[in-house]
């Protein structure tokens, strides 16, 4: 069924597909569009949940955590100082490896007060513990947020489904809307192996203040590996069903690129036009769009950025005291490849608080980046001017 869908409605209609128990929600712009249908959805029939309206965010993934452990499938959605408030629980219910699947619509933190699009939100949880998926389109939005429902189950991990606030939540598209069955056949009932159940009791989230401690530290490391390995087959898998993939990276006309663009979310799709343009007029310029961050898919982009000789990271963010998130992840994980084949990796910042990352924004980052012999001190920032 095709339908003409905002981001934030395919995150919603995904949600009703993946047939979650429990719901919880707290607004916040830009994401609130998102609970509020689910709200009308619970409350026509149309989904059988609990939807469970809370006095904060902290709340919210507070009872996400819980209604996980006691064995339903849950669902949140979240923005920016809302998903900051969160972060104690993030924790936890990575710890207790519990398999929540938020969506988080990227907004800027504050201040100045900005209620637009950059990644400083999400990309400041990347150490929780979360598996990350960034989207470019509301098609992908909707795919990725079942695949991670999936993903999720499967590795004992909890997912935060990434899309750029207003850019992408509140811009519609086409959006092909699978069937409940063919869902239904891809993400079967979720039934944890370790539940709360008075019949069974058990011993969840005590006091370890020992040795073990660690090992449970490297159970969460063991389980992002696992999702690195899993994740491909899931999404060859996805494709046969649904007739989409997508990949963990994506590369575009990178064949005898000497610049590859390496970007995210829907940055990725101006990039990609940027590329057509530049080509048809000779230049040798590609793109590789990453989709997933965490776990990252290092290898997989070490591969595809293979002879290219420069690496132009568009970052949405900034690590302040270290610069761009992307491009410092993608320099460690070039690091032990040949220099023969690794290319110079160059970090440019851009789009921040919802700057909008237009055509000749991109061609001056490719100007810039093919005049540069060597990395720079800092990264660029591009557009920042007062």
């Amino acid at each position: 069924m095709k339908k003409v869908l905002t981001g934030s409605q395919a995150v919603s209609q995904a949600v009703r597909l993946c047939r979650p128990r429990v719901i919880a929600a707290y607004p916040i712009t830009p994401q609130t569009s998102i609970v509020e249908e689910l709200a009308a959805m619970c409350q026509d029939g149309r989904l059988a949940a609990r939807f469970m309206t809370v006095e904060s965010e902290h709340s919210v993934m507070s009872s996400m955590y819980g209604a996980s452990a006691a064995g339903s499938r849950v669902f949140t959605a979240t923005s920016s100082h809302g998903l900051a408030y969160m972060h104690e629980v993030l924790h936890w219910t990575a710890g207790a490896r519990q398999p929540v699947v938020l969506a988080n619509v990227n907004r800027a933190m504050g201040p100045p007060w900005n209620i637009l699009c950059d990644h400083q939100d999400s990309l400041a949880q990347r150490d929780t513990g979360w598996m990350q998926f960034y989207t470019e389109s509301a098609q992908e939005v909707l795919d990725t947020t079942i695949a991670a429902f999936k993903l999720a189950e499967r590795v004992s991990l909890p997912g935060m489904v990434n899309l750029d606030g207003f850019f992408l939540s509140h811009t519609a598209e086409v959006v092909d809307l699978p069937e409940q069955d063919m869902v239904d056949s891809f993400l079967p009932p979720f039934e944890p192996e370790y539940k709360l159940d008075p019949d069974h009791p058990g011993h969840f989230g005590g006091v370890c203040m020992d040795p073990r401690a660690i090992w449970f530290r490297s159970r969460i490391q063991a389980a992002m590996d696992q999702a690195l390995e899993e994740a491909p087959e899931l999404d060859r898998e996805f494709g046969r069903l649904f007739g989409r993939s997508y990949g963990l990276v994506e590369p575009y006309a990178l064949e005898g690129a000497e610049i590859a663009l390496v970007a995210y979310g829907t940055v990725a799709g101006t990039a990609r036009t940027v590329v057509d343009r530049l080509r048809s007029q000779g230049r040798s310029v590609g793109l590789l769009k990453i989709r997933l961050f965490r776990p990252f898919p290092g290898q997989e982009i070490a591969r595809a950025l293979e002879g290219v000789k420069k690496a132009a990271v568009l970052d949405r963010n900034c690590s302040f005291g270290q610069g761009g998130v992307f491009a410092s992840e993608l320099k460690t994980a070039l690091y032990d490849r040949p220099a023969e084949s690794r290319p110079l990796v160059l970090p440019f910042i851009v789009g921040l608080g919802g700057q909008d990352v237009t055509p000749e924004l991109i061609t001056q980052v490719l100007d810039r980046a093919g005049e540069m012999d060597r990395p720079p001190a800092a990264a660029v920032w591009m557009g920042g001017e007062s």
